[in-house]
């Protein structure tokens, strides 16, 4: 899951203790998080600033309609902080990385939210750590 850490930082999700992921206008982003269930984690990457994964967060509530919108053609999904890394992974680091030159957020880097295998995912929290 992308933010831009001016917006809302791994230090706010920190600091709230949990919070609804809103904002995903994308189709392909949506139905990501509408996949998503209780227990499911997820890596929370800065963008922009940083570019980098800095921990991973968990999902605590599975998707319902964005409460920023009215309808429910976008979902959202409540997340809380898991695990800081003690070494952000940057993307720098993952293009690097032939072990993940299939990531779907390299191919599809316009995607806030992207799926990420369970081999990927326990790699990267592996170099996080």
């Amino acid at each position: 899951m992308k933010s831009e850490p001016y917006k809302y930082s791994w230090d706010d999700l920190v600091k709230d203790g949990s919070t609804y992921w809103d904002g995903v206008r994308n189709y392909a982003a949506r139905n990501n998080m509408r996949e998503m269930k209780v227990g499911d984690q997820c890596f929370y990457y800065h963008s922009n600033e940083g570019k980098e994964i800095v921990g991973v967060a968990e999902v605590i509530k599975e998707h319902y309609p964005d409460p920023t919108y009215e309808g429910d053609r976008w979902s959202v999904v409540d997340i809380k902080p898991l695990l800081k890394f003690n070494k952000p992974v940057t993307l720098a680091d993952i293009k690097a990385d032939p072990k993940l030159k299939a990531m779907e957020m390299l191919r599809l880097n316009r995607l806030s939210v992207s799926r990420v295998t369970k081999k990927e995912f326990e790699y990267i929290k592996k170099l996080g750590n």
